[in-house]
């Protein structure tokens, strides 16, 4: 797999979904996920982020609750949201900050 930092520096905007496996509303956001990607194709990257494997991580971004989507352009944060996103208002979001 490509190394984080890689994908992140990419010119394709990164969305991250920092979850955790006994996280319930983060069993929520795949299938939200999935029709943001759906409906944006290539326009966007998704990564999703296991912060109890990935503790360094999530102390560097500052997680504090889950889920969390954080939004990278050119490996800078534009943005990030606690909690459950529907994706009807997730989409244009997205789009506005891309």
């Amino acid at each position: 797999m490509e190394n984080l930092q890689a994908i992140l520096q990419s010119p394709t905007p990164v969305l991250v979904d920092c979850f955790a496996t006994w996280c319930g509303p983060c069993q929520m956001v795949p299938p939200i996920l999935k029709e943001v990607k759906d409906k944006m194709g290539d326009q966007l990257r998704i990564v999703k982020i296991d912060i109890d494997k990935n503790q360094q991580l999530a102390a560097q971004w500052q997680i504090s609750s889950v889920p969390t989507l954080l939004l990278f352009k050119a490996g800078r944060l534009i943005w990030r949201q606690s909690g459950v996103v529907p994706a009807h208002q997730l989409i244009p979001i997205l789009k506005q900050k891309i």
